[in-house]
């Protein structure tokens, strides 16, 4: 005998579309609940973004507009704007400038390369950490001779 747990669940359920309807309203509250997830996500980071954004003296709103948002975290990491015309090619063009300017901002806030490692691969939790930590933003002092 080859049962299957749909029909195994019809069985004592009474019907198909019983079931059918049950799995259903399972696979959608799934759906809405990682959806309520991810948005939760992307407010908690464009909030630290911001939180980020003004502790390095520019404009919070910033983080919200594409393209100017990778000028001004360059600006935060101390890089040169024509690293943009970098950041905005595909593929490999983007990634390498990417994480010299992860490692840059977290020597910028007084971390050290690791941290900066932790901006790269967990991007999202050292953000917030960078955001509601104790980091202070340093801008690079001229040479003193």
């Amino acid at each position: 005998m080859n049962t299957s747990l749909a029909s195994l669940l019809a069985q004592a359920s009474g019907s198909q579309e019983a079931v059918a309807a049950g799995a259903g309203a399972l696979i959608a509250g799934l759906g809405v609940g990682f959806m309520l997830f991810v948005l939760a996500l992307t407010v908690l980071t464009i909030v630290a973004k911001w939180k980020i954004n003004t502790k390095a003296g520019q404009p919070g709103w910033a983080c919200l507009i594409p393209i100017y948002n990778l000028y001004v975290e360059l600006r935060i990491a101390g890089m040169s704007p024509l690293w943009l015309l970098t950041l905005l090619a595909c593929g490999v063009g983007y990634v390498i400038p990417w994480i010299i300017c992860q490692i840059k901002t977290a020597q910028r806030f007084g971390q050290g390369t690791g941290f900066g490692i932790g901006l790269i691969l967990l991007n999202q939790i050292f953000v917030l950490i960078l955001a509601f930590g104790s980091a202070q933003y340093v801008a690079e002092q001229p040479a003193q001779a």
